[in-house]
């Protein structure tokens, strides 16, 4: 790559490969497409091993690539820690102290022109750095997201959830003001951050990548699919709801359940009931979505943008969802995507998609033409880009 382009340091809280999860598929495509215009340095946090094969798969993009691994051991003491602290134990948990000086030792030596931190994990590592412009993407709005799973959570566990959520909010709103620009995924997040000035944090929606809007030949044997990190809360309690108030509602219905890291709780459901069939990670996963008739997305609880839907949408396949991930992409409801808040207006969504061949075609088809005209990696990158070009190093 050549020396002369802008020295990029991006600091994540995972490796951004392989593509399972929103963040990881989110700074994928970022680096991808700001490598052209800057000289990528990749920190990555990681409480995983990394495959070499995933390393391979980021190195054309980046002129360095240093991984910084937690220890099970640091993690447990860092959690343990914040018991006594009023920190995030979301921040405790990704830190640390011996991370934090080898960062401090990567950025010195780098001299970057430009630090662009994902999500607030990562923002104790650099705060205090101010030899050049800093940005820090919230992503999403983790406060409100922890804030919804308080009504779901165990009577034992609600405490930890109010206290995290009080937190978390604390710590948004003063992080802000550590780092020359902001960005988020949406507007409905950016409206929960709870800082006076939350209006200059700038909104770079996800997009789509173009194979998406490939559909590749195979038979729908389902009647419903659903997709995603299914160790992720929202991801959890969606099959759940899939599982005891739609199907049960409807017992002739049939189901995929498809997406990596199925937890015990998903896995026990799915074993429990006969409609759905569970289908872990799949390398093209876009033939777990056409494997769906509809796609349905009864999200009750999280934050952010929904990628599932923006997929399934591009792949021509016709989406049910709640308000609170529409929220999210703006889709137009009965125009390019059904609404849906209960299990009576899912069904009746359901059965209306499935008897209907007309509004079948005209959700799947307008669906398809939305995310195309809205939801591209390069327009949203494009602004990234210009915000990050936007100031010069101190």
């Amino acid at each position: 790559m050549s020396s002369s382009k802008p020295k990029l340091v991006v600091l994540l809280s995972r490796f951004p490969f392989p593509l399972e999860k929103g963040d990881k598929l989110r700074a994928y495509y970022q680096i991808k497409e700001l490598s052209a215009d800057f000289s990528i340095f990749l920190i990555a946090i990681s409480d995983k091993k990394v495959e070499v094969s995933s390393i391979e798969k980021l190195e054309k993009f980046c002129t360095e690539i240093h991984v910084i691994h937690l220890t099970k051991w640091s993690i447990f003491a860092n959690l343990l820690t914040g018991i006594f602290t009023s920190t995030p134990f979301q921040i405790h948990y990704f830190y640390s102290l011996r991370g934090k000086w080898k960062i401090q030792k990567l950025v010195q030596k780098i001299n970057p022109d430009h630090i662009y931190c994902q999500l607030i994990r990562t923002a104790e590592y650099v705060k205090d750095y101010h030899l050049c412009p800093k940005t820090m993407d919230y992503m999403d709005a983790f406060s409100k997201g922890m804030e919804r799973r308080i009504e779901k959570s165990p009577w034992y566990l609600k405490w930890l959830f109010i206290l995290e959520t009080k937190r978390l909010k604390t710590y948004e709103r003063t992080i802000f003001d550590y780092f020359e620009n902001k960005t988020i995924i949406s507007a409905q997040d950016r409206d929960f951050i709870s800082h006076p000035e939350k209006s200059k944090i700038m909104c770079i929606p996800n997009g789509i990548d173009s194979y998406f809007f490939e559909a590749p030949a195979i038979e729908q044997t389902f009647d419903l699919v659903f997709i995603g990190n299914l160790n992720y809360a929202p991801n959890i309690e969606a099959v759940a709801y899939i599982s005891s108030e739609i199907l049960a509602t409807s017992t002739s219905l049939t189901c995929l359940v498809s997406g990596a890291n199925p937890n015990a709780t998903v896995q026990r459901i799915c074993k429990n009931n006969p409609q759905i069939t569970l289908q872990g990670w799949v390398e093209d996963i876009r033939y777990a979505y056409r494997r769906g008739k509809i796609f349905i997305a009864p999200m009750l609880i999280g934050t952010g943008m929904q990628n599932k839907l923006l997929e399934a949408m591009a792949l021509g396949i016709p989406c049910i969802t709640t308000d609170l991930a529409n929220n999210g992409i703006h889709a137009v409801d009965k125009e390019s995507v059904l609404v849906a808040n209960t299990k009576e207006e899912f069904i009746l969504a359901i059965n209306s998609l499935l008897e209907n061949s007309e509004l079948y075609a005209k959700i799947a088809g307008n669906g398809k033409v939305f995310v195309q005209n809205y939801y591209s990696w390069k327009t949203a990158n494009a602004s990234l880009k210009n915000l990050l070009l936007s100031q010069e190093k101190i």
